[in-house]
């Protein structure tokens, strides 16, 4: 058996080209562009590269991206208040802190500082809780990529067992939650679960989402398991593929799988966003007419 590959690069530029024209509507009923605010605190390079793969990415699909960029050597307060401001600001539809923060940063105090409506990355409490109780609210950007992904194949999830690998709070934790709210039944793995091996074994999905290249070994996957690698650190899954993509019946690349529906699903939550707070716009315009 030879898996058959998500490929994230081909899926994503489906809903990119959906995202455009959805813009482009957008801009013809308001006359303005929808923006997404990206703030970097540091000079961190892989950050950097990220946020210039989504500033180019809004380029193509008609966003305008207004770049943040803020000294590493900033205060929890200060950051905070920066956020405050683009969450105040009626140009601005949706905010993406690009994380990691340096360390002395409280990274929870400053995602909540982004106000619900434009946390189209889905990283606050409030979005989590929303997404949770299947309320409506944004995904956390990744979780909400691997789900889009699976879809895209038709991959049956109901009664099915997934083994989520990590805990994060943008991560693993809702990954685990959109699978539930699927019918699958959830196990969640971390750093000090016992016998990782044998909960990857019964797994008929696998969602490793630690950043440790090559964690889980090819040999644990169960032969016709769905494998999804949201591993990212230098290029390298959590899972060793050679072996892996010989044992699995679908599996992501790494690079190339899930990492373009992360940016895919920011985009699509942001026109989103925009087109909520050009509604509420127009609301308020004729309520006060």
């Amino acid at each position: 058996m030879t898996a058959t590959i998500l490929d994230g690069r081909a899926v994503s530029a489906t809903i990119l080209d959906r995202v455009q024209k959805d813009v482009a509507e957008f801009v013809a009923q308001h006359d303005r562009l929808p923006v997404l605010a990206t703030v970097l605190v540091g000079d961190d390079p892989a950050s950097h590269t990220y946020v210039r793969m989504k500033a180019n990415r809004c380029g193509r699909v008609g966003m305008q991206s207004r770049r943040v960029e803020l000294d590493a050597g900033i205060t929890t307060a200060t950051l905070v208040d920066r956020i405050r401001d683009l969450s105040a600001d009626p140009a601005v539809d949706g905010i993406l802190l690009q994380h990691p923060v340096p360390e002395h940063i409280d990274e929870r105090a400053a995602f909540e500082a982004i106000a619900p409506s434009k946390d189209v990355d889905g990283v606050t409490r409030t979005s989590f809780a929303t997404m949770a109780f299947d309320e409506g609210g944004f995904h956390s950007a990744t979780p909400g990529g691997i789900m889009a992904l699976l879809d895209a194949y038709d991959i049956p999830l109901a009664g099915k067992h997934a083994v989520v690998i990590g805990r994060s709070p943008i991560l693993g934790k809702p990954a685990g939650m959109l699978l539930l709210a699927r019918d699958a039944t959830v196990t969640y793995c971390h750093s000090r679960t016992r016998e990782l091996a044998d909960h990857v074994r019964r797994a008929d999905v696998v969602v490793a989402a630690v950043g440790r290249p090559a964690l889980i070994r090819g040999e644990w996957i169960k032969p016709g398991a769905v494998v999804v690698d949201a591993g990212y650190a230098d290029d390298s899954g959590d899972v060793e593929y050679e072996s892996a993509v010989e044992r699995a019946s679908y599996i992501t690349p790494v690079p190339g799988g899930v990492g373009p529906m992360t940016i895919a699903t920011l985009l699509a939550q942001t026109i989103r966003a925009a087109r909520h707070h050009g509604s509420a716009s127009a609301t308020n315009t004729c309520e006060g007419s």
